[in-house]
């Protein structure tokens, strides 16, 4: 137990660390994140300094302990300078929460006058969720064989990859993929005419799925094309796994099953709802078609960007982006949601169980990547969908007790679980905020947004006696 607070408080003293380095080059806010730097930087070594003595007592249900955690203390950590600057601590927490699950919902306006050093240190939250998650994803929740992940691990390091073969040095080429994603993505955003500072907050929150902006209209407040172009191929190498940039890099081959179905997914929805948009409203096919493409990779790949109100094309379309919200990008990246490998193995479960229906004696082999997948892999898909499900049904039913409408109670609830950020209606739709929501629902969304970050069973085994029966 020691090495999880041990973790939890070297956690607290890079966020200080980040904190100082803010405060050195915004010197608008200096005072507030100075005082945050000293208190985290503070409370984080006194506590390493009282645990360091023995750190060695770490167990894999430890892990459990370890991944539920740290997302509370990066939270709590990051919400310190945004309550010190203004804002109430449920707002603060609730942007801070948003930010380094990479949700994107917030809870700020004024954003086009904000200071300088509160918008990069959102994005700064985003960009570290992000990181955070991707090595959740290849490292931790494999382990824990969360969701059918166990399926990922085999994926994502098979014997004898010889690139797979350290996890430090595979923890490094992540980090340098990302980095030069993230690099790449501000060099793109500048050169399309952003200031530095806003290509450089865009590019920490677009490659992290995050969504966070410098201005109210999110991404909308840049009418260039080849800006918002650039920000949907960004948005989608940030939901594709890291661990196939690696490989593919060494190998020289892309081949993977789950990045082909994500990418045709997105070649059919884009053209079908451009095609029904150009129809029924009379518009420019290539304006059409990068709104519509634009919109369209933010929600799949939850980044939740937004360059115009696409809840006002009409009812289908409100329907169809509303259905969008639960896809996903793909396991082992920075996006949200349920991910593509689990829905290729839940549909060619569903198929192989209809099969089985009709042809008893049939033999069926659900298979993913040319493996056959067993049974545990697909129980666990299973058991995830069903958590995922019932936790947006029990929050969007706690959201109604406060008296939010349907569309706002299902959507929100929805919105925060996949990590996306902008739900439908007009009080949290692409065109608002969750500003005016009671102190109640931002805290029951931030709830949803930790965990549907953390994949539903990492956060619920800890509410069991007999995990902690079994972890004494």
């Amino acid at each position: 137990m020691n090495f999880i607070v041990y973790a939890n408080a070297v956690l607290l003293m890079a966020m200080g660390a980040l904190m100082a380095l803010v405060a050195a080059i915004f010197p608008e806010t200096r005072q507030y994140f100075l005082e945050a730097a000293l208190l985290t930087t503070l409370c984080g070594g006194l506590v390493s300094i009282c645990v360091s003595h023995n750190v060695s007592d770490f167990r894999r249900l430890h892990v459990f302990l370890l991944t539920a955690s740290i997302w509370i203390t990066g939270a709590t950590a990051g919400a310190l300078p945004l309550w010190l600057w203004q804002m109430t601590p449920t707002d603060a927490f609730f942007e801070a929460m948003s930010g380094i699950t990479t949700t994107g919902s917030t809870v700020m306006t004024g954003l086009d006058t904000t200071a300088p050093g509160i918008l990069i240190w959102r994005a700064l939250l985003q960009w570290m969720g992000g990181l955070g998650f991707i090595v959740a994803g290849i490292a931790l929740l494999p382990i824990l064989r969360v969701g059918g992940m166990q399926l990922f691990r085999a994926e994502s390091s098979e014997r004898g990859d010889k690139e797979m073969a350290s996890a430090t040095r595979f923890a490094g080429a992540t980090f340098w993929v990302y980095l030069s994603l993230t690099s790449l993505c501000a060099a793109a955003y500048r050169a399309g005419g952003m200031t530095f500072f806003e290509a450089i907050v865009h590019a920490f929150t677009t490659v992290s799925s995050g969504g966070y902006s410098t201005s109210d209209s999110s991404f909308g407040h840049f009418e260039n094309p080849f800006l918002q172009w650039a920000g949907t191929v960004f948005m989608i190498s940030g939901a594709l796994p890291f661990a196939w940039y690696i490989r593919g890099l060494k190998r020289r081959s892309f081949k993977n099953e789950q990045v082909n179905a994500l990418l045709l997914f997105f070649v059919v929805v884009i053209l079908l709802l451009t095609a029904w948009r150009v129809v029924t409203g009379h518009t420019p096919v290539l304006e059409t078609l990068r709104l519509v493409a634009f919109n369209v990779v933010s929600v799949v790949t939850t980044t939740g960007y937004a360059t115009t109100d696409y809840t006002t094309w009409g009812p289908f379309a409100a329907c169809a982006f509303f259905a969008l919200t639960a896809v996903g990008g793909c396991t082992g990246s920075t996006a949200g949601g349920a991910k593509a490998m689990r829905w290729i193995v839940l549909i060619r479960s569903v198929r192989a169980q209809i099969r089985l229906t009709h042809s008893p004696h049939a033999v069926t082999t659900v298979r993913y990547e040319g493996r056959a997948v067993s049974p545990d892999v697909i129980n666990g898909v299973i058991a995830f969908f069903v958590f995922y499900a019932a936790t947006v049904s029990i929050i969007a039913f706690a959201l109604g007790l406060y008296g939010l409408d349907l569309a706002t109670s299902i959507s929100g609830s929805l919105t925060a679980v996949a990590n996306v950020g902008p739900g439908v209606g007009a009080i949290i739709g692409p065109a608002g905020t969750f500003t005016s929501l009671q102190d109640g629902p931002k805290w029951l969304l931030a709830f949803g947004m930790y965990v549907g970050r953390l994949e539903m069973l990492t956060v619920y085994v800890l509410l069991t006696s007999a995990f902690w029966r079994e972890v004494r």
